[in-house]
């Protein structure tokens, strides 16, 4: 039977698996037809047996050579004029992956139907051939054949998997030209292409327009909305598909987890969890690692333990998810812990597992131990480093200011560079303010990303801690002249089951008068207990006073203030950061939950901090 990795490729393969399909009678009296012309004399295989067993022979075959001897007899007897039978001996072996015999087959037939042509794309998309299933498709479409909706999912399967946007508007074109739309296979197989071309809203009109949904395609668009846009909205389709009556399998239950993981909401996650308990879905690698990383990133990193040690079994992914987890909420010494446990289970660690365990010692300050595993990687594991374990150790190298360390690892790899090294870099120049370096990891990343902002406002900043006030002018020309623009900083915070989002000076909010004043009281407070706003962090040439408003009316402060008046004495306060924390917000945070008793959880762009009672869980090293 066919192995298929997911529904649409079930859709997809419909085509050949119809040819099961055809009527055994059928074939039978083909086959007394064609033995009144076969030589008298005992035939290999065929003249010993009876018609079932010519069918058994046809189906069931798995030799090659036992499919060329059918064929081969079908030639001398005269049989490969009949369509069916000849549809049957091309998905033999189209399905066998032979498919030069295939191809000759196929060239040499004087009447072809659908199945003869959906059984020959399929064979070439199968085996990973697209320029000739493309090439095939086209030559159906210049035959005037009218193409069906079992060949068009494998074409449109091809537009998916390599990202052709192109090409898959083409196709969709000819759904709508031939009235295929409403064509529930087709259809979804086109959401699907979308989705995966990152083109959600022309997946998602397509999607409202279907009359009947199935599960794969509601799973297909839940996921295209958690990776493409606000996650948000994927929850809100996870709920619409439960009202819909829509029963989510284990597949569905993975993607709403990994939704919930993107957005950080912990009520979502914890109401996901329920559901999974209630409806009583086992605790699988596949899911409970999802469920790991889910609770990792949505700041509960007790959760997350708890999911990975009621796991009965564990794979490799699993022990690098949890090692991953407590590398990004600052616990190094629990990461390496968790490595060692693995290896005394018996798993043995692959390049990921060195990825999380590198960047965990990195976060954690723990320069000796990083360097000793990335020498193990190869000498005990074999395992080759590529460059994001060299990022990791430029990262680590950078952040404990070993910089003449860190770039002579840069220009002595062997491996090619990319951005996310360039980067590491640039931010250890951004901690130890060390310019000349700055200016050569952005020329290099500039030489790769020329239209990311970002690397432009780093180096920005780095000349504005400066005081080159000049450098920082010519960036922001720059910046202006090649139309690029600042990736805002923006805040959310999670309150009775909403989400809230603040931007830096943000009035928007209807209750902005008290998040204000309660940033004016905090103010008070957090001067007798000895905070000092860093101006330093105020990347703009104005005067002290203003840069102190600046810095009050940060998204993060904002949002905390938010907190504080929204949610009762005591309880855990959550907010999301898509960029770095700053310096001072760092500080700021720290002093309000030594000043309100409230724990406080930041997760940033790189990390999760966690405040408690005047004190970080990155020890001030992030």
């Amino acid at each position: 039977m066919l192995k298929l990795k997911n529904k649409t490729d079930l859709v997809a393969n419909h085509g050949i698996l119809r040819l099961y399909l055809f009527s055994t009678a059928a074939i039978m009296a083909d086959t007394r037809i064609a033995r009144t012309h076969m030589h008298k004399e005992p035939q290999p295989l065929l003249s010993r047996s009876r018609p079932k067993f010519y069918v058994t022979a046809l189906l069931s075959s798995r030799n090659t050579s036992h499919i060329r001897e059918v064929h081969a007899q079908v030639v001398v007897n005269g049989m490969l004029q009949n369509l069916n039978v000849a549809n049957k001996l091309l998905y033999m072996y189209a399905q066998r992956r032979v498919l030069g015999d295939a191809y000759a087959l196929f060239g040499g037939m004087g009447e072809r139907d659908s199945v003869t042509w959906s059984v020959m794309v399929g064979g070439f998309v199968n085996v990973g051939d697209f320029t000739n299933g493309f090439a095939t498709f086209r030559e159906l479409i210049r035959s005037g054949v009218t193409p069906d909706i079992y060949t068009l999912p494998f074409v449109i399967r091809v537009c998916r998997d390599m990202k052709d946007l192109k090409m898959g508007r083409l196709v969709h074109d000819i759904v709508l030209k031939h009235g295929l739309l409403a064509d529930n296979f087709a259809c979804a197989a086109l959401v699907d292409m979308y989705a995966k071309c990152k083109v959600v809203d022309d997946a998602s009109q397509l999607f409202d327009k279907m009359q009947n949904r199935d599960l794969v395609t509601w799973t297909v668009m839940i996921g295209a909305f958690a990776e493409c846009r606000n996650a948000d909205e994927s929850l809100v389709l996870f709920d619409w598909m439960i009202e819909e009556g829509v029963v989510p399998d284990k597949v569905a239950m993975v993607t709403i987890v990994n939704a919930c993981a993107k957005l950080g909401a912990m009520h979502r996650a914890r109401l996901v969890h329920y559901y999974i308990c209630r409806n009583k879905f086992s605790l699988d690698v596949i899911l409970g690692t999802a469920m790991i990383d889910m609770y990792a990133k949505c700041g509960c990193i007790d959760s997350a333990r708890e999911i990975f040690d009621r796991m009965q079994v564990k794979n490799v992914i699993t022990w690098g998810a949890m090692i991953a987890a407590y590398g990004y909420h600052g616990h190094g010494r629990k990461a390496i812990d968790i490595f060692h446990m693995m290896l005394n289970s018996g798993v043995s660690p692959n390049v990921i597992t060195f990825v999380s365990l590198l960047y965990a010692c990195s976060h954690s300050g723990l320069i000796e131990e990083g360097l000793r595993f990335f020498s193990l990687m190869w000498d005990e594991f074999a395992v080759r480093a590529d460059v994001k374990h060299y990022t990791c150790m430029v990262d680590l190298l950078g952040r404990a200011g070993r910089l003449d360390e860190a770039l002579e690892l840069v220009e002595s790899m062997a491996v090619e560079k990319d951005e996310r090294l360039w980067g590491a870099l640039l931010g250890a120049c951004r901690i130890h303010g060390n310019i000349d370096l700055a200016e050569k990891a952005v020329n290099s990343l500039l030489e790769l990303q020329p239209k990311n902002a970002g690397h432009y406002v780093l180096l920005s900043n780095i000349y504005a801690r400066a005081g080159r006030w000049k450098d920082v002018a010519k960036m922001r020309d720059l910046m202006s002249q090649r139309r690029l623009k600042k990736v805002p900083g923006l805040t959310w915070i999670e309150v009775d089951n909403k989400t809230y989002q603040f931007s830096t000076g943000d009035r928007t909010h209807p209750r902005s008068e008290k998040i204000y004043a309660m940033l004016e009281s905090l103010g008070k407070k957090l001067e007798l207990a000895g905070y000092v706003p860093d101006t330093n962090f105020v990347l703009h040439d104005v005067d002290e006073e203003v840069k102190l408003g600046m810095l009050y009316s940060h998204s993060e402060k904002l949002a905390i203030a938010f907190g504080l008046i929204a949610t009762a004495d005591g309880t855990p306060i959550r907010i999301t950061k898509n960029l770095r924390v700053c310096g001072d917000c760092h500080t700021f945070t720290k002093f309000v939950s030594a000043i309100t008793q409230r724990v406080i959880i930041v997760r940033d762009v790189n990390r999760f901090h966690h405040f408690r009672e005047g004190t970080c869980s990155c020890g001030d090293y992030w």
